[in-house]
């Protein structure tokens, strides 16, 4: 189903939402693909490049050093930002393991994003400026303590940054950029540091 498939009847049936979310969980997804919701439509994430799995990859072998036991690292984990009904698939999610393993096993509902300890978008090619932007935005508005972007594709040089202290207003208050090459340190409860020489570029 198209987007503007999805777009023209919503109508029908209800609350457009609603709607979206329940054609999102009958989507016959290609594996490797994702789906996500957003302004309105349901979008195919096509699978990423070999460099942005290597980079998913070393991320999580840190993250897992000092990761507490009550955490977890997800790959392919829906989120919901409820305040912007909006469904992003981040590359990386920290949340608490309990409401994973908790989650309705009859539904395949999102997550709400608002339980993530640690967001991780890395950017490809094609969707380098919604990481940037959109998915900036919805994860400080659904108060994602930690946000980290890894951009393989910025305009002064591959850059990992991590974002904390998030708005309301869709922002966060703080950034702390590492250009690839140079260490990024990431705050408990990870205690641990993103080595970015080690990123394929």
């Amino acid at each position: 189903m198209t987007a503007a498939m999805v777009e023209n009847d919503q109508a029908s049936e209800g609350r457009p939402w609603d709607y979206l979310l329940q054609t999102w969980r009958e989507l016959d997804v290609p594996e490797g693909w994702r789906a996500e919701i957003d302004e309105g439509q349901i979008a195919l994430v096509p699978p990423p490049h070999a460099h942005h799995n290597s980079i998913a990859a070393k991320v999580q072998r840190r993250l897992y050093r000092g990761l507490p036991e009550e955490l977890e690292i997800y790959q392919a984990l829906g989120v919901h930002v409820a305040p912007l009904d909006k469904l992003y698939v981040p590359d990386l999610v920290v949340m608490p393991s309990e409401l994973v393993d908790g989650a309705d096993p009859e539904a395949s509902d999102p997550m709400d994003a608002s339980d993530a300890l640690l967001v991780v978008e890395i950017t490809s090619k094609g969707n380098a400026r919604d990481d940037r932007t959109k998915k900036y935005r919805a994860y400080a508005r659904a108060g994602v303590p930690m946000y980290l972007l890894i951009d393989r594709f910025d305009t002064r040089g591959a850059t990992a940054t991590l974002f904390t202290e998030p708005n309301e207003d869709g922002t966060y208050k703080r950034s702390d950029p590492a250009p690839f090459g140079k260490p990024l340190t990431l705050p408990e409860p990870f205690g641990t540091t993103i080595l970015t020489e080690e990123f394929p570029v």
